[in-house]
């Protein structure tokens, strides 16, 4: 999707996750500037969301992961993360969110 993107990864629990997502997000940008896919610097933005799931949901994870772009024809990025919060029934205030997608 151009706005986002979902990765979705085993990980042992002695890794945190700040660091998997520092080291995708660092990874990515080197990439993605050394191969020069974009005018000018690219750059993730900050912040990032994390859910976990079970063993058991891997086959529909991948499968919703696999349907994103007809996904997103029903729901936005903005509206698929919020339900995702509330599903996952994470507190947030809401003005601390989106600032890139609201200016």
């Amino acid at each position: 999707m151009p706005d986002h993107i979902h990765v979705f990864v085993g990980l042992k629990p002695t890794m945190p996750i700040s660091d998997l997502v520092r080291d995708i997000k660092n990874n990515s940008s080197n990439f993605i500037n050394s191969k020069k896919f974009v005018k000018g610097k690219f750059s993730w933005q900050e912040g990032f969301g994390a859910f976990s799931y079970g063993h058991s949901q891997i086959d529909q994870v991948y499968n919703y992961i696999l349907n994103q772009e007809q996904h997103h024809h029903k729901t936005t990025f903005k509206e698929e993360y919020l339900q995702f919060l509330k599903r996952f029934d994470v507190d947030y205030d809401e003005k601390y969110l989106f600032e890139w997608i609201d200016k």
